[in-house]
């Protein structure tokens, strides 16, 4: 049996107010295209997580909304304030508590954790070089663990089999 990870980068979000705290920053016209074009892939690939966990970020719950529409099912959706300021250490521990009775878990977070969870969990992949460069805005790891259960998630427990970045569904 294997699990699968969805961890994807919030969309681009807007510096246009200073005032502005940054967990209340919304998205910018090119992030809520960058947001449905993902979305777009989401669809065509059937990708349908049982779980999404988002960061209760404006910029991470506004590209949440963008990909929910595209979704195939109807997952468990948990808005967790904690995961804002979370390390990759943190979303490791959070996703470890999942349901085993979850397969598949969509992230929805912030740099740098992302892109350190993802090379935390790695082991293999072609695209590891690709995450090591550059985790954009609008990113999508697609990670596989053989393991039966969340809480057996271990570092370099996983292998790499997807990463799709805006840029990359245009070219």
């Amino acid at each position: 049996m294997s699990k699968k990870l969805f961890l994807m980068r919030h969309a681009k979000s807007s510096w246009d107010d200073p005032k502005l705290d940054d967990h209340e920053r919304p998205l910018t016209t090119r992030g809520r295209k960058a947001a449905a074009g993902m979305a777009g892939y989401i669809r065509d690939k059937k990708i349908a997580p049982d779980v999404i966990l988002c960061t209760s970020a404006v910029r991470a719950r506004e590209t949440l909304e963008l990909l929910r529409a595209e979704l195939p099912n109807t997952p468990t959706v948990k808005i967790e304030p904690k995961l804002y300021p979370a390390t990759s250490e943190d979303l490791l521990r959070r996703i470890r508590r999942l349901s085993p009775r979850a397969s598949s878990v969509l992230v929805i977070g912030h740099n740098p954790a992302m892109q350190e969870l993802v090379l935390s969990l790695a082991s293999r992949g072609p695209e590891l070089d690709s995450v090591r460069k550059k985790f954009p805005t609008s990113a999508l790891a697609i990670l596989e663990a053989r393991v039966d259960r969340w809480g057996a998630l271990a570092p370099e427990g996983a292998a790499l089999v997807g990463f799709v970045t805006p840029k990359k569904l245009k070219g």
